[in-house]
Formats: C-alpha cells, structure tokens, sequence
C-alpha cells in the first residue's frame, strides 16, 4: 500500500467504524422514537431530533465536499486528466458506494480519500477497464429489439384496471383510446375522429372506420360501450370506475356511433377517455384478459414474465403512425445502479426518468450514450394542515414560503433536473396562469409576516415549532434538512419526522401532521380537474386528497362551474381564478416540476421527447 493512501485508510477505516455506529444507534433510535411518539417520552424525543439534525446537516455538507472533492487533485490544485478515464473511474466510485450500501454518513470518509485515490486513476484505470470490461460482456444487440429498462412490472394490463405508472404507460402502445392529447394537453382524436355536443350532457363520437383489434376483429362503437358498461356496472373490480360515475347511460345508434348521456354537465369526461386513462377493449372479453391483452394499437402484446419483462412487437395493420422498430423489450430493473450498468455495457437502450441526478451527470461523460431533457409535468409540493392552530393563519403560510429559497435546492439537489413550480398544473397546460401571486426567497417580509401575526421570537430566538413529517427516502430527508436550515433564519424550528413509506403516507391520509411534501405524478395534475381533487371542500378524506383540509366557498363555486363548462376557452379563466386564489392563500406551496429525463444509446435515433413522461416516443424511434 503506498505510503501517501496508507494513515488516510486507516484514519478513514476509522471514520467509517464511526460512522456505522452511528447508523446503528440511529437505528434504534428510530424506533425509540416511534415508542416515545406514543408514551409522550420527552427526553429521548429531542434527543432522537437532535441526531437526526445532525445526520441531515452531514449529508448537505457531503455533497458539497464530495462535489469539491472531485474537482481537485491530492494537492488542492484542479486536476486535469483524460476525460475518458475520468468518467469510467467515477463511475465505478459511483457504482461501487451504491452496490456496498456506503452511506452518506460516511461522506467525510469519501471526501477525504477519493482526492488520494485519483492520484492513482491513470495507473488504475487499466484494471478497472478490464474490471468493466468482464462486467460488460453482453450479447450483441438485437437490430430489430429495442431494449427499455423500466422499474418494476405493470400492475395489471387491462386498461380498464391499470392505475400503475408502468401498466398505463404500455397499455398507451397496445389499446386506443377515444380522445387523444396533444403536448399541451389539448384533446385531438384517436379512435374516434370527431365528437360534438348537442347538449351540455350528451356527447356523441363519430369513429374511424377500419380499426381492427390484433386479432382481426373490426373496432366497433359497441366495444366503446362494452368497455365503459364493465367499468361501471360492477362486473369489473376497477378503481376507474368512479371516474365515470356521472355517466347515464350509453348507447350505439350504429357501429360507428357512440353516444354517451350524463346525469349533468361534465366537462372531464372527454379527458377521462383520452389514453392512460381509458383504452377500447373488445366486446366479449374474458377474465385472463390481463394475462392476454388484444388491443388496437400500434404496438401488439407478446409475453410479460413478471418481474423480468415485458415483449410488444410492432402492429404492422395499425391505422395511424406505423412504428419503426419491429420489437420492444421492457427489461425489469429494479436497481438503479444496475440500470446504470445496462446502459454503459450496451445492453439496454433507453431508460426514462429512472436515474439519480449524479449517475446522469456521470452518464452525460459516456460517448455512447445520449441524455435528453425536457420539462415535464410531475409536481412537488409543501402541504400544510389548516387545522393547525399555527398554520391556519395565512400569514404564517406566506412566510414560509418567503422564507424558503428554492433555487439551491434545485440545483444542488437535484442537479437542475427541476423547474420552479408556481401551479398545480404544469406551465404547457393550456389551463395554466402565471398570473399568480410569487415568492421570491425573502426573510425581512417572512419576518415582518410573523411579527404581524402576533410571533414575537423568544430569548433563544425561536417563534415557535413546527414538526414536518417524511418518508425515509434520502432526497426527501435532505430537502426537509435544507428546509429546516432556513426557517430557523426567521425564527421557526422545524423538527423532522422520518418513517417508512407507509406509516408516512398512512398518517398524511388520516390529517395526522403539520407538515409534509409528496408528489403528483403521472398523469394526476394533467387535467384541471386536478383541483377538485385535492382542493374541493367535498374532497377531504377519506373521499379523496384535500389532506389539508383547505375550505374556500368561491373556490368550491368556481371549481363546480370549470366542471359544468364543456367550451375548453370558457374553462380557462375559471381556472385561472382558482390559481391566483389558491397562491394567495397557499394551502399548497408548490416546489417544482420535474424535468423528463431519457438516456438512450447511441444506436437509437429519432427519438422524441414528450411532456407526459410516457413511452409514445417508442412509435417514432429507429435502430440503427
């Protein structure tokens, strides 16, 4: 071992001892925590908060040194070496700290040994290209399979059951859906070519002649109505189905004419039927039918083998846009360092939105490999109780979000794969207003807004407390630490409260919390409807998402009346008035939306990136 390595292994070798100890004090203390939560147990609580604190702090500080650390030779000089070696160097560092589970509580082992260990990059690099090398011998690629990585195996592939990320997005590729979208979410046709309205709750669809389903069969208006009569008649174990529940009833003047009766105006019906959330089954079909879907689309199913694939191959008789490529094959990866390793060794060709921001920073050095970004819809938020004695006060509200400042979280964080979220809805939405109250990160207003409330700071300088809950997923954890740092700027001491997924999600359900952060994904916040769910009146728990239990008579009014108007250019100003409300009373603080974010190899061309997340760019890609 040389020299100038050995006393910083052993000192580091050390530190890290330290640090599992720590991880292992941590742990039982988690669970002393929950225990005291429920006995009232004092002491160890501010203990418990007091580590956690800490841990959070160390992690903010290992980015940062990590990030210098990585620009900097052994001497504190910038290092320059050859970029290729680099990049496979920092890639198995990367690789290495995720598949030994090395923690960031050990950052100040990483940072101090990895500026050593790049002095020796150039004469190791020789044995960890040979190391990736064996790693990487992989078959090579099939010309006429396109290989896409995704986490985890569809759910179901009925697209009347699918509510899975996953099993809506392949369903996309195999069935046809009424309405279709366009980028800004406006609705064009699909399998029906045009649709009008004789009256505000009667809605007829004209469809295309000469779709058939994947075995031959003609697409009819009476399989329109077969789909939508088992998503609502309870012969089908759905969810969906209550999103047709203002549907009448539904009939076939002929085999091309689809007409559907509501019980009242509602304009999200034509949304309701756009792909993802509805898809054209046959008539007649059994119950296997998830294991054999038949669709219309332009792609066919093959084979699923769950949690490992997924095979759809092209449908050569498909009415629209024909794909290019003749077969796709979904590989399961549920590691995300793996999906790192697929990618570089060539056997996998695109993953989306499936990837930490480092691994894409490291990825974007591959010259194999191409990165895509484009903004996208997914939303994170800061949600608030308004039972809360404290957080009912709206100017309490305002000042944290003055208080808080995004833009590092954005870009230290998240590696600017985030945009700054001033909505609800994503900025391409036509429903979308800008027009809405802002804050810009501003402590003297935050504090002049507390001070008016009534919030005098105490001796030690603190106004009053507030307990923020989260999941144990680290970007969350970290957010909430970097959010603790700067409340107490203006006097507000936040304690954070970490738990494991469900017994989070289990408390935010039930209103039990002051604050917490989740995300709407997919397709939840594409449609303006969006609101009703998660601020209507009528929607508090169980029913549905107003967790906060935000009360606002004029926005109940406007959200009804967005719903009963079935004219897209009348809808917006409804809903523009919503916005500017809801920024103004901020029963959400909306943090920011998350960029799509595709890696593919360099054998895949024409690829094009949409907004939605989802997997329609398969229909234009090319092999090559």
């Amino acid at each position: 071992m040389p020299k100038s390595i050995g006393p910083r292994m052993n000192a580091n070798k050390r530190e890290s001892g330290k640090s599992r100890k720590r991880l292992a004090t941590n742990y039982t203390n988690e669970h002393e925590f929950e225990k005291n939560r429920k006995t009232g147990s004092g002491g160890n609580t501010r203990r418990i908060q007091r580590i956690e604190r800490i841990q959070c702090a160390e992690r903010i500080q290992c980015a940062e040194s990590i990030q210098h650390a990585r620009n900097m030779g052994p001497d504190g000089s910038i290092e320059h070496t050859s970029t290729q070696t680099v990049s496979l160097f920092d890639l198995f560092l990367n690789l290495f700290l995720n598949l030994f589970s090395i923690r960031v509580h050990s950052c100040s082992f990483v940072a101090h040994f990895l500026p050593s260990i790049r002095v020796y990059s150039r004469s190791f690099a020789a044995s960890l290209l040979l190391l990736l090398f064996c790693v990487s011998c992989a078959r090579h690629p099939d010309p006429t399979t396109l290989v896409m990585i995704i986490e985890s195996s569809p759910a179901n592939l009925d697209p009347r059951v699918s509510t899975d990320a996953q099993g809506q997005r392949i369903d996309e590729l195999l069935f046809d859906p009424l309405v279709g979208k366009d980028d800004n979410f406006n609705l064009k046709p699909a399998a029906a070519e045009s649709w009008d309205l004789p009256d505000p709750q009667t809605y007829v669809f004209h469809l295309r002649r000469g779709i058939r389903f994947h075995d031959g069969r003609p697409l009819t208006a009476r399989d329109a109505k077969w789909t939508l009569d088992t998503m609502r008649n309870g012969s089908l174990i759905t969810l969906k189905g209550a999103t047709f529940k203002l549907v009448d009833r539904v009939e076939t003047p002929d085999d091309y004419t689809l007409v559907i009766h509501t019980a009242e105006p509602f304009a999200p019906l034509l949304w309701n039927l756009t792909s993802g959330a509805f898809g054209i089954v046959p008539e007649g079909s059994g119950k296997d039918f998830n294991r054999h879907p038949v669709g219309s689309g332009p792609f066919k199913f093959v084979s699923l083998a769950t949690d490992s694939e997924v095979v759809i191959e092209r449908n050569g008789d498909y009415w629209g846009e024909h794909a290019h490529v003749a077969r796709v094959r979904f590989n399961v990866v549920v590691d995300t360092t793996t999906r790192a390793l697929e990618l570089r060794k060539g056997s996998a060709d695109i993953a989306i939105n499936s990837l930490t921001a480092d691994i894409v920073g490291t990825l974007k050095r591959d010259p194999n490999l191409v990165v895509m970004q484009e903004p996208g819809t997914s939303l994170q938020y800061l949600a608030f109780n308004l039972r809360d004695p404290v957080l009912k006060d709206v100017r309490v509200r305002q000042a944290l979000a003055l208080a808080m400042d995004r833009q590092p979280v954005q870009h230290y964080l998240f590696g600017d794969t985030v945009r700054l979220a001033d909505s609800l809805l994503p900025q391409q939405h036509w429903a979308y207003s800008g027009e809405v109250a802002h804050y810009p990160h501003d402590p003297a207003r935050a504090n002049a807004l507390l001070d008016s409330a009534g919030y005098a700071r105490g001796p030690n300088g603190v106004r009053f407390r507030l307990a923020m809950k989260t999941s144990t997923e680290e970007t969350t954890r970290l957010l909430a630490a970097t959010l603790q740092q700067q409340l107490r700027e203006v006097g507000i001491a936040l304690d954070i409260r970490s738990f494991e997924f469900a017994t989070f999600y289990s408390d935010v359900v039930k209103g039990n919390f002051q604050l917490y952060s989740l995300r709407w994904v997919g397709y939840s916040n594409q449609d303006p409807d969006i609101f009703e769910d998660a601020f209507h009146s009528a929607s508090f728990p169980p029913k549905r998402a107003n967790r906060g239990h935000y009360s606002n008579p004029r926005v109940d009014q406007l959200i009804d009346q967005g719903r009963r108007i079935t004219v897209q250019r009348q809808r917006q100003p409804v809903y523009a008035e919503v916005q500017r409300i809801l920024a103004e009373e901020l029963p959400y603080i909306n943090l920011w939306y998350f960029d799509n974010v595709l890696v593919h190899s360099a054998r895949v061309h024409d690829l094009r990136l949409g907004t939605a997340g989802n997997y329609s760019f398969l229909t234009s890609v090319r092999l090559e």
